[in-house]
C-alpha cells in the first residue's frame, strides 16, 4: 500500500484496487506544486473529514470529472450532491462503510464544519470527523481531521488500533504541537505519524519542528514525507 502526502491535510492512498483521496485541497494549497490531473489519476473514492474549504478543496471538480464516490457526513455529501456529484456515500459519526478492499469509519473530532457563502452567511455541513481506514492488505490508518485532544481517543485506540496516523499540529485552528504529541503518546500506539495542517496558512505554525521536539523519545515514529512522492507502508 502506498500513501502520498500533498500538504495541509490532503492525501492519496493506493491500495492496488482503490485510489482514495482524503481532503483534496490542491488548488490554492501552497505546499502542492504538482499537476492536479496526475495527482488524482485513477481516483475511485474521495473521503472528507469536514466541510471547510481547505478540506473539501477540489472535490467537486475531481468527482465530476472522474465519477468517483464521495464519502462524508450526511449534511456535507448532501450539499455536494446539489453541486453535480452523483455518487455520494453518506455516513455519520460512528458509522462504517465498506468499499471492497477497505472500510472507513467516521470518528469524533472536536472542531467545526461549514461553508462561508459569498454573502457571508454560513452553511452548516454537519459534524467534523476523524477517519479510520481498515484495509484488506495494509495497516490501519487514522486521519484525525481537524481536532483538539479528547479523552475518547483512548476508545479509538481500543476499537481500531491504528498504526499510521495523520495528526494536525499547526495550532490556532487545531490542537498545537505539544497537545498533539500528548495525544499520540498518551492514547495511541502508532508506528508511523505524519504531522499535518501546518505551514499552509499564515496563522499556523510554519514547520512541524515543535511537534518533533514534543514527541521526545518517540520522535523516531515521525514521517515528514516529500510532497507528492508516494511511500510504502
Amino acid at each position: 500500500m502506498k500513501i502520498t502526502y500533498f500538504g495541509h491535510s490532503a492525501f492519496r492512498i493506493d491500495t492496488g484496487s482503490s485510489v482514495i483521496l482524503i481532503d483534496p485541497f490542491l488548488s490554492g494549497n501552497p505546499h502542492f506544486e504538482g499537476d492536479i490531473d496526475s495527482a488524482v489519476a485513477g481516483v475511485t473514492h474521495i473521503v472528507l473529514s469536514h466541510g471547510h474549504f481547505d478540506h473539501v478543496g477540489d472535490t467537486v471538480d475531481i468527482a465530476r470529472k472522474h465519477g468517483c464516490k464521495v464519502v462524508g457526513t450526511f449534511e456535507l455529501v448532501s450539499w455536494l450532491g446539489k453541486k453535480g456529484i452523483d455518487a455520494i456515500e453518506p455516513l455519520n459519526t460512528g458509522g462504517t462503510a465498506s468499499f471492497g478492499d477497505f472500510t472507513v469509519t467516521l470518528t469524533q473530532a472536536f472542531h467545526s464544519s461549514g461553508h462561508v457563502e459569498e454573502d457571508g452567511s454560513v452553511t452548516y455541513l454537519g459534524m467534523p470527523n476523524g477517519l479510520v481506514f481498515h484495509f484488506a492488505d495494509g495497516p490501519t490508518v487514522y486521519h484525525m481531521g481537524d481536532t483538539d485532544i479528547f479523552a475518547d481517543m483512548a476508545l479509538i485506540e481500543e476499537l481500531h488500533a491504528p498504526k499510521v496516523a495523520m495528526v494536525p499540529v499547526g495550532d490556532r485552528l487545531t490542537m498545537g504541537a505539544a497537545v498533539a504529541a500528548l495525544a499520540c503518546r498518551r492514547y495511541f500506539n502508532f508506528d508511523k505519524i505524519i504531522p499535518i495542517h501546518w505551514g499552509t496558512l499564515p496563522i499556523l505554525d510554519q514547520t512541524p519542528d515543535k511537534f518533533t521536539e514534543a514527541m521526545e523519545g518517540d520522535a523516531g515514529k515521525i514521517l515528514n514525507p516529500a510532497i507528492g512522492e508516494a511511500f510504502e507502508v
